[in-house]
């Protein structure tokens, strides 16, 4: 694991968590509407020099069954597609991970197909295969790994009949 370094302190302003809230709702309307042709690749920090490839994941709240949608970078790993539980690096782990590990299967979109899948965390062995090929998607995972203590998840979402 990485050397922890310090999250810089503009990252911690609680009106922050707001503006992403907004920013995603934003994301998903447009993605779903242009069926990911506005919102299908991610253009900040490192995503500017190299953008990276946005998918909606569909998640069901653990405690209150609601249905959310959480736009999230990704790979392709075969027929597997992997995304990543960073929360910017935050010392918690994201809302839709926890609801992924009660409710794991689900459905995601990637532009204009959507897909059944079932989720589940990567192991050690997966997880120390995967990470430099998500580094390649986007470098700065590795910054967010530095700036928390938790390992963060890697999640791979295994393809499944539809019901």
């Amino acid at each position: 694991m990485s050397h922890q370094r310090p999250r810089p302190k503009q990252l911690d302003s609680p009106l922050l968590p707001r503006l992403f809230k907004y920013m995603a709702k934003v994301q998903v309307w447009c993605y779903r509407r242009t069926r990911g042709r506005l919102g299908g690749t991610w253009r900040m920090a490192a995503g500017f020099r190299k953008p990276a490839p946005v998918l909606l994941l569909d998640h069901r709240g653990r405690k209150s069954g609601r249905l959310y949608t959480t736009p999230l970078l990704y790979m392709a790993d075969g027929s597997d597609t992997v995304v990543v539980a960073s929360q910017g690096g935050l010392p918690k782990n994201p809302q839709w991970y926890a609801n992924l590990r009660s409710h794991p299967d689900t459905h995601v979109q990637i532009r204009a197909e959507r897909r059944p899948v079932r989720a589940r965390t990567a192991d050690a062995r997966e997880r120390s295969r995967l990470w430099p090929l998500l580094l390649e998607v986007y470098a700065d995972f590795e910054l967010y790994q530095a700036w928390t203590e938790r390992e963060i998840p890697v999640v791979i979402l295994q393809p499944r009949t539809a019901e």
